[in-house]
Parts: C-alpha cells; structure tokens; sequence
C-alpha cells in the first residue's frame, strides 16, 4: 500500500494554570515532551512527528529543547490551534495529518498504528477517525486522524472559540458534513473516565513518573497492557491521581457542545 505523506503533530506549550511547564518536567532523565515524542516515534504509521509551540516567548524553551534533542519543531499561533495544526500541515507538505496532545506521556504507539490503519484502510469512506468519539481506551491515549482537504476546511470555516481552540470539534459538530469514524478499544471495554494517564495536575506527574521509574529501565518500549499489569499490582500508583480521573476540557463547554453530555467528563 502506498502511503500518503503523514504528520503527526504534538501541540505543547509552556503555559499551564494547574502545572506550569509540565512538558520539561524531568521524566526517566529527560524532558517529558522528549519521552512523549520517542513514544510517538516508535509507532509505524506515524510519519513525521512534530512539535508544534507558539511564537510567544516563554515558549523559546520549547523550541531549545526540540533543537537540543533533534526534534522537529513548528511555531504558530498560541490561542488558535486550528490555525496551528494547519499551517505546520502547509509547511511540510502533509496529505494525513495527526492530532496528539503533548499531555499524553504514556500513550501507547501500538494505538496510533491502529488508528491511523484504520483510517488509512477506510480512507475513501473517512474524513476524521478517532479513538474519542465515543472514547473507551485510558484517557492520554488521544488519537486523531484526518485528511488535509478536511483540515483546511475546518481551518477554513470553523468560527467557535473552542472550534479554534481545540482543533478538531467542527468534525465532530458537524456529523452531517462530514464521515466520521470511531476505533474503540477491542476488549469492548471502557477506561476512558477511570483510568486518568494524561498530564493536568501535580498527581498526575507523581502517577506518570511513577509508572516510567517501574517500567522504563526494563522495556522502554512499555505499553497498555504494561501500565494495565503494573497498576494492578501496585493500586498504591493508581491512587496517586484518581481524583482527576474523568476530568477533561469538556466540562467547561457542555453548554456548547452538541455531541457531548454529562457522562463523558467530570467536574473537579
């Protein structure tokens, strides 16, 4: 099969309210963002891997760290990532562009592969494939795949503030307009609102760190079933973010969002 130019970009900033540069905080000896990407990295279908930042500032950090570490970076606007995810897909000339949070630290690239295959396998039939609509696999397993002709039509058109903000809601919004596809994870079960293995608050730092300090020495390449089998033995790294477990950006736009309800996020 031949294989369209895909990029993956990892959106990462500075700037955090609850855990203000998150994304260098120390993980394994090196910068969070580094050990994100090389997870990223070692999934197949991945193509490209980008950082994206902003042009502000106290984002140069992000920048010097990609630079110190061979990353590949792009610098856009810092309040519209719609705007951001389009103009790094314009700069490297991508046909498939991927969507991943630099939250995400533990994701598992075995997911990213099957996402993207799927969107790749139904690609005459897609115009956005997800693992998050609805979600099933352990929230900081965030994948998102489209085609630019899809993308630069959002770009294009989107006008919400969240639209614009959050990239991808003007697919999902809009399921009239465009095909939709959805992979959930095939033990048909559903760890989206329990298992919290993104980066928002201090303990989820002290859970992410704690998962690399049992697992990464021994298999670097650690993925899902891994985490799952550690955290079954060892409930005590489980607990040390279990307050948040649920808690995603939804919560603050459900009086916007057509296609979200109460069940899919949590207030703190």
């Amino acid at each position: 099969m031949h294989l369209p130019s895909i990029l993956t970009v990892v959106q990462a900033r500075m700037g955090s309210s609850r855990l203000p540069g998150k994304i260098l905080l120390p993980l394994a000896g090196q910068p969070l963002l580094v050990r994100m990407v090389e997870r990223v990295q070692r999934a197949h279908l991945a193509g490209t891997v980008v950082v994206a930042t902003t042009t502000d500032a106290a984002d140069d950090a992000v920048a010097e760290c990609c630079a110190a570490h061979g990353l590949e970076c792009f610098r856009g606007d810092a309040l519209d990532l719609l705007d951001r995810h389009y103009q790094a897909a314009r700069h490297y000339g991508a046909d498939v562009v991927l969507k991943i949070p630099s939250d995400c630290p533990l994701i598992d690239p075995a997911i990213i592969d099957e996402v993207v295959g799927y969107y790749l396998h139904f690609a005459d039939r897609y115009d956005f494939v997800s693992n998050l609509h609805p979600a099933t696999f352990p929230d900081g397993n965030d994948v998102e795949v489209m085609p630019f002709t899809a993308l630069e039509t959002a770009w294009r058109e989107a006008r919400r503030p969240l639209e614009r903000e959050h990239t991808t809601p003007f697919f999902w919004e809009n399921s009239d307009r465009f095909r939709l596809g959805n992979v959930a994870w095939d033990t048909g079960q559903d760890y989206s609102m329990s298992h919290r293995w993104t980066i928002d608050y201090p303990e989820d730092y002290d859970f992410i760190n704690a998962v690399y300090e049992a697992l990464y020495a021994s298999n670097p390449a650690f993925g899902l079933d891994d985490i799952l089998t550690l955290l079954n033995k060892r409930p005590d790294i489980a607990q040390l973010n279990a307050r948040y477990a649920g808690v995603n950006w939804y919560r603050n736009h459900l009086d916007e969002l057509k296609t979200v309800d109460p069940s899919q996020t949590r207030k703190i």
